[in-house]
């Protein structure tokens, strides 16, 4: 390899010490946010869980909004590996396990439901801050998408990506908070989805 493609090849890569720092960030972000909002969280409490200075902060993320946002790539990435595992080798009752994963609140859940609800309902007193998370629901709708057409969704994976992201948002906003009828909805919208999944991926009907 020569000298320069060497030189450019380490320039474009973060050194170890900084991609530690943020996995750090983001793991305490990830526990602090959930515990207390994304309101009453600050910068200064994030990296008083994670051990770092403000300084360590900026060096990996330009705002809180910013860190709330990886926190959420980060999260969609957890849960579309599992959806994959569903998917690749589907056996059967895969589809109503789908429709849980995507629709229901595990307790270790809803912490990440009310903050992801927070943020939205921030979002839309922020043009600008609508527009980045708009640009993080389609990196995941697109992610979906194409996980969807390579289990055998051969037509129409965006819109139905977008259907079920946006059917899962709703689900949860309805049922986040637990209480009377939660369950009814969740069972209610899981049922029809278990229902829908087989005709839209054909490969669910393979199941041993």
């Amino acid at each position: 390899m020569a000298p320069s493609q060497t030189a450019s090849t380490d320039s474009d890569r973060p050194p170890r010490r900084r991609v530690h720092t943020r996995a750090r960030l983001l793991d305490a972000a990830g526990r602090v946010l959930v515990e207390r909002g994304y309101a009453k969280t600050t910068i200064e409490d994030v990296c008083a869980a994670a051990g770092y200075t403000r300084g360590a902060f900026y060096s990996s993320f330009e705002s809180k909004q910013d860190l709330v946002l990886a926190l959420f790539d980060r999260h969609s990435a957890h849960r579309l590996d599992q959806l994959e595992s569903l998917l690749h080798a589907p056996a059967p009752g895969s589809a109503r396990r789908i429709g849980e994963l995507l629709l229901a609140v595990d307790p270790d859940e809803r912490g990440w439901i009310l903050l992801f609800l927070e943020f939205r309902l921030d979002a839309a007193r922020s043009p600008e801050l609508s527009a980045r998370l708009h640009e993080h629901d389609k990196a995941v709708t697109g992610a979906l998408a194409l996980l969807l057409e390579r289990n055998g969704k051969s037509a129409g994976a965006q819109s139905l990506a977008t259907f079920l992201l946006a059917s899962r948002e709703g689900v949860l906003a309805r049922t986040a908070t637990g209480g009377p009828g939660s369950d009814e909805v969740l069972d209610a919208a899981v049922d029809v989805l278990a229902e829908l999944l087989p005709a839209l991926l054909p490969s669910l009907n393979h199941a041993p």
